[in-house]
């Protein structure tokens, strides 16, 4: 090995900073596949960050600027919307590696414009064939302690997200894998300029960070995160994403990743004086792990079809769930919600956000009796509907409802239910291609940083996916779906979306933020589509979250006048620093893409089309 560095990473601050080796050159893939192409390159220079963008040819949209610009240098090439979907992701691994990345898992939602189907790929992270409902609880049957569940071997679930972009390589794409990890693998290695979000959510999550050898050398060298402006490295990963190139996915799931995995989630590698709970995941459980391609949700809006995840996600249910019972609020009052005001709107959000939360906590998770069809249902819709007041907030929480069918007797009452907890910290892309293939994907590793633990050597986190069951059932004597269970895949929120017009599709979006991914969505879907909003608008206006539980208001919304009419409604308010970092693609009939991303969550996002308007 002729590079005189650590192969794990490196930081220089400033062009008249010095070099600083981190760690030793101790990567088992170090050196081994060549030489470091992307050593004595500098960083990849940050690509401009626009919020928005306008024109044709195809469009991408993001997070970041670094993952934008690869997916639209894909597009550029002749590659399709999937293809530049990956090929974006992989990046999102480099530059997000708290969010996102091959440590853990997502869904994946395509529109194919030759066929007109839609399709997704699960790639949620399943638990250990030997996990059980009482594994993350204590002798007594008491649930144990949520943060050290997290921040530990216990909480990682078997990755999904290399396997999903195989099979969306295969499936959808028109492009080996191996070249559409090549931008990230450079990446990587030639490393990318630190910004503030990035430095921050290092800060955040300093202290777990620090509980592993790997992950201190990695992301805290020195003992301290890195300053803005630093140029961060990751050779381990970029070595895993050549490794993949060659040897393909089954070296994540069959070969020496699999087995690098298993041994450090049974054992984790902390430093002295540090003791976590360890997994009992095996070889077995990592071999047999699969993708599945399934059929999305479909629900009608305002005469368009919305297609999202079907379980184990929650988010295609729960979304359609609210858009139907918005319709049936119009229905009852005889005001649509263009003509109302922006209380009365967002307090018919509210409604419909907390009464789907209560459908979906009591009915949704990864088991066979899912009643999909009839939380979809606009008959479960009206009946539902007959609680809304237009004119004051239902008491929290509200129960949940009994979609079997049978609507036109009175419902059987069913109980108000707690909320449980979901992580926030997740990611979500947007592409379009020209010839109208569209893909909405969100990944994701859970709570931000994930467990804590990188996998040594290799450059990635783990996630804490399975901290996304409940420990315990939520409510005393109602069957929860969302226990844990052998091999089963926790609950999500996540929820890519694609609207249609026929097969004509009109947009894409999606965002992170855990359970609140739901209602931004919805919000989004509805002040784009309903309220006459330009996308751009739509993603960045103030969010109302409401889960049956305490409703938040962001960026402002809680001190407002619009703040005011809410709690004079009845709704209990809580300001947050933000709520979601959204990205959405909208797809005018003749060809006009509207690129739209965050102008101010998390440092703004990056949207980018291939011919602009001029």
């Amino acid at each position: 090995m002729n590079n005189p560095l650590s192969r794990r990473t490196f930081l220089a601050t400033g062009a008249a900073a010095g070099v600083t080796a981190v760690g030793a050159a101790n990567s088992p893939l170090a050196g081994a596949h060549g030489p470091d192409h992307g050593h004595g390159k500098g960083p990849v220079p940050e690509p401009p960050k626009a919020p928005s963008a306008t024109g044709g040819g195809g469009a991408v949209s993001s997070v970041d600027p670094y993952a934008s610009q690869i997916g639209l240098k894909v597009l550029r090439s002749g590659g399709n919307a999937a293809d530049a979907a990956i090929a974006m992701a992989a990046a999102l691994g480099v530059t997000e590696p708290y969010s996102c990345g091959i440590g853990g898992g997502g869904f994946f939602v395509f529109h194919d414009a030759r066929t007109g189907r839609v399709s997704t790929i699960n790639g949620r992270e399943t638990a250990p064939s030997s996990y059980d409902e009482k594994v993350f609880t204590d002798e007594s049957g008491e649930a144990l302690d949520f943060d050290t569940v997290v921040t530990s071997g216990a909480s990682v679930g078997v990755p999904g997200t290399a396997l999903t972009w195989a099979v969306a390589a295969k499936k959808f794409g028109t492009r080996r894998l191996d070249k559409l990890l090549e931008p990230g693998e450079d990446l990587a290695r030639r490393g990318f300029i630190v910004d503030e979000n990035f430095r921050r959510q290092t800060s955040n999550n300093a202290d777990r960070l620090a509980k592993f050898t790997a992950s201190a050398e990695l992301f805290l060298p020195g003992g301290k995160p890195p300053e803005v402006g630093d140029t961060f490295r990751n050779h381990d990963l970029a070595d895993t994403y050549r490794l993949l190139r060659r040897r393909g996915v089954e070296e994540f799931y069959r070969g020496s990743i699999a087995r690098a995995i298993v041994d450090e989630v049974r054992n984790p590698t902390t430093v002295e004086g540090v003791s976590v709970l360890k997994s009992t995941m095996t070889r077995d459980d990592v071999r047999r792990y699969t993708a599945p391609v399934q059929r999305a949700t479909h629900s009608r809006y305002r005469g368009f079809d919305v297609y999202g995840m079907d379980v184990p996600s929650s988010g295609g249910i729960a979304v359609g769930e609210i858009l139907n019972l918005l319709e049936e609020y119009e229905e009852s009052t005889g005001t649509p919600i263009s003509k109302l005001s922006e209380v009365d709107w967002l307090h018919r959000l509210s409604e419909a956000c907390a009464t789907a939360f209560a459908d979906r906590n009591r009915w949704v998770g990864d088991v066979p009796t899912v009643p999909v069809r009839e939380l979809l249902d606009q008959r479960f819709a009206r009946e539902r509907a007959d609680l809304f007041d237009p004119d004051r907030a239902q008491p929290r929480p509200i129960p949940f409802g009994s979609p079997d069918g049978d609507y036109d007797d009175e419902p059987d009452p069913g109980k108000g239910q707690g909320e449980p907890y979901e992580g926030p910290s997740t990611t979500h892309l947007n592409a379009v291609d020209r010839w109208g293939n569209v893909v909405s994907y969100t990944l994701t590793i859970e709570q931000s940083a994930g467990s804590g633990i990188t996998l040594p050597g290799y450059g990635f986190l783990l996630n804490n996916e399975l901290t996304d069951f409940n420990f315990v059932p939520l409510t005393e004597g109602v069957p929860d779906p969302n226990l844990p269970g052998p091999s089963k895949r926790p609950r999500s929120s996540m929820s890519p979306t694609i609207l249609r017009d026929g097969r004509h599709p009109v947009l894409t979006c999606g965002t992170p933020g855990g359970a609140t991914i739901i209602t931004s969505v919805a919000q989004i879907v509805v002040g784009h589509v309903e309220r006459d909003l330009p996308l751009v608008d739509a993603i960045a206006a103030p969010r109302l979250s409401s889960r049956n539980g305490t409703e938040s208001g962001d960026l402002g919304l809680v001190d407002s006048a619009t703040g005011q009419g809410l709690t004079d409604l009845g709704h209990k308010l809580t300001s947050t620093t933000w709520t979601g970092n959204a990205s959405g693609i909208a797809i005018g009939r003749r060809g006009t893409l509207d690129a739209a991303a965050e102008t101010v969550r998390g440092g703004g996002g990056s949207a980018l089309v291939v011919k602009p308007r001029r």
